[in-house]
């Protein structure tokens, strides 16, 4: 092959791109990652964090299919968290504040050292398409040309990107780094539709400057929880205090005062945001009657004095910026290091492109992270995988792999993508599942890590460690349904008491274990647990046991829902020919053209009657088909 011939290029090296490439090179595939700039690879431009609801269930999913954010973040951890600990387990979740620089500099070192991944700078400013509409390669605004038979773009906030500081803003995609002007218009000239959205990040403070006498001290969680199901990847570190400070009446008046300046209510922006991570002036708008708001201060790195201040992103101009930061108790001194943005930027509505993240328009041509509208780095990394995973199927000719929604977060993530129209930048949150409770992040090996060997991105050892874990967690709830416990022994009498409740003659201490004040820690105590099993399988073999019933009752709901989702609609089914589908309807199942039934019902404006009316229009041309 020739330098400039590749199976896959992939354009953007953040969390998308470099999962996607990843993903394409251990697949097989010869892999080009092209970046606009090489120190600036896997690089946390907002909060260097990763987690949180719904969030950790992705990155544990990423992990279970031989992803590498998850082994990343367990390297190069500030502090973890347990989040929801309080509630269920199916909104329980992990979160890690990274040291950004460290995060950044070990997804390079692997991505550099892949095999079959090629890393070069370049800013892609066309993607070539041959005349049956498959693509072809790409080509950089110097003149490169890289043939390939798969693209895949993962651009960020890149694509025309403008970022705002009260009334002034320059080209680029984030502070520091250009903008990418002319490959959207190449994409519209192919037949896609472009939208505008807008994100933020807030003003980062020096440490040295800050009193946290005055804050609260938000410490991490004395026992140690992981994002990679690989032990090897685990690495044991010291961690971080954050803190926590609040609003003051003289920040909301200082925001109301100076509404005016900003990019959005001054009228120079109408790029919708991110309605689960808004700007602090749109949460005084937005919560008149609040008369304070949270603020975490949080360390961006172990060496380096730099703050992210979460909850605190504006448009404002400096000057005010630093007025509302020196309002917030423990910040009255402090020396801000860098100042909050607003950015806009181009994205493709993800409705264009099949569940695989493949184009409808262009074969071979896929799309994934914040050019699909998303936000938040779990959401970029999942989209990569899947992006790289079925380009590599594409450049060698396999079908490509779709991820149902009942069975992961990411398959939620993709389904909501290509159905939905979306109006502002989309979030990963629990309550988009319908089946949260059997897609833990606990449970996220055992449910991907058997599709992630068939694929391919699993080895051996990984497989082994996989098989020898579940097999104990198999065994250890095999032995709780089996080993009772009687009433007069002392582990007995000791668990009653905790528990306010008799036992009868003898209790199978499963039974024993759904009991709502226990926890398999209270087995360990009275001699009765599984000291060969770690933290982690603990927790698996009691969630499975306790919500046994729970669980099985959402199995079945989810099986019935897959023999409606998996009805599979013809490729070229003529909507608007189907009378009885309302004119909404019709219209919406044209332009998404979904796969199958279940995702027809998903669609915005299609509702349960267009759903049935398409089910008798299917019917009656079987029956036709039958009779012919």
């Amino acid at each position: 092959m020739l330098d400039n011939e590749y199976e896959v290029v992939v354009v953007g090296a953040g969390h998308a791109g470099c999962e996607a490439a990843l993903a394409a090179a251990r697949l097989g595939c010869r892999t080009l990652l092209l970046t606009l700039n090489l120190d600036r690879i896997a690089w946390q431009p907002c909060n260097p964090a990763v987690g949180g609801p719904a969030k950790s269930q992705l990155v544990h999913e990423v992990d279970a299919l031989g992803g590498e954010m998850g082994k990343i973040t367990d390297r190069t951890y500030l502090q973890k968290r347990v989040l929801n600990t309080s509630r269920g387990p199916a909104v329980r979740s992990l979160r890690a504040q990274t040291d950004k620089r460290e995060y950044a500099v070990e997804m390079k070192k692997v991505v550099e050292n892949q095999p079959n991944l090629t890393v070069r700078e370049g800013t892609v400013v066309n993607v070539q398409v041959a005349a049956n509409d498959e693509v072809t390669g790409v080509e950089t605004n110097f003149g490169a040309e890289y043939r390939c038979r798969a693209v895949i773009l993962t651009t960020g906030t890149f694509l025309n990107g403008l970022i705002w500081v009260g009334n002034r803003s320059q080209p680029a995609g984030r502070a520091g780094e250009f903008a990418v002007s002319g490959l959207t218009e190449v994409l519209q000239r192919y037949g896609f539709t472009t939208g505008r959205l807008k994100t933020g990040t807030p003003a980062r403070v020096d440490r040295r400057t800050v009193d946290f006498s005055k804050m609260e001290v938000q410490p991490p969680d004395p026992e140690l929880q992981w994002f990679s199901f690989d032990p090897e990847a685990r690495v044991v570190r010291e961690q971080m205090n954050c803190h926590l400070t609040h609003t003051t009446a003289a920040t909301h008046r200082l925001i109301r005062d100076n509404l005016h300046l900003t990019p959005v209510y001054g009228g120079y922006v109408d790029a919708k945001g991110p309605r689960y991570c808004p700007s602090i002036e749109d949460k005084i708008v937005r919560f008149v009657d609040k008369e304070s708001h949270q603020i975490f201060i949080e360390p961006e790195g172990r060496d380096i004095p730099d703050l992210y201040i979460q909850g605190f992103s504006t448009g404002m101009p400096e000057n005010i910026q630093l007025a509302m930061l020196r309002s917030l108790p423990g910040l009255e001194r402090c020396q801000m290091l860098r100042a909050a943005y607003a950015v806009e930027y181009d994205y493709l509505p993800a409705t264009q492109c099949f569940p695989s993240l493949m184009t409808k328009k262009i074969a071979g041509l896929f799309c994934a992270g914040q050019i699909n509208g998303t936000t938040g780095y779990e959401e970029a990394a999942a989209q990569g995988l899947v992006a790289g995973i079925n380009a590599a199927r594409y450049a060698h000719g396999q079908s490509l792999y779709v991820f149902p929604r009942s069975s992961s977060y990411l398959g939620t993530l993709m389904d909501d993508l290509c159905t939905k129209e979306l109006r502002e930048p989309y979030r990963m949150l629990t309550s988009r599942s319908e089946y949260r409770l059997v897609l833990r992040w606990d449970n996220a090996d055992r449910r991907l890590t058997p599709i992630g060997r068939e694929l391919g991105l699993i080895d051996d050892r990984r497989w082994q460690l996989f098989q020898e874990k579940q097999t104990r967690i198999e065994q250890e709830i095999e032995r709780l349904q089996h080993t009772r416990i009687k009433e007069r022994e002392p582990a007995g009498i000791a668990l009653a008491q905790q528990t306010g409740q008799p036992i009868a003659g003898a209790i199978a201490l499963a039974d024993l274990l759904r009991r709502q004040t226990l926890d398999y820690g209270d087995l360990m105590a009275q001699g009765l647990g599984n000291e060969a099993l770690s933290g982690e399988e603990q927790y698996a073999v009691a969630t499975e046991v306790k919500y046994a019933g729970y669980i099985e009752r959402q199995q079945q709901q989810i099986e019935a829902a897959r023999r409606q989702e998996s009805r599979a609609l013809p490729p070229d089914l003529d909507y608007q020919n189907i009378a009885t589908l309302a004119k909404e309807a019709r219209e919406k199942l044209s332009s998404v053209r979904p796969l199958t039934l279940g995702q027809a019902s998903r669609i915005g404006g299609v509702n349960p009657a267009d759903i049935q009316a398409l089910l008798v229009h299917l019917e009656l041309v079987s029956r036709t088909k039958a009779t012919v």
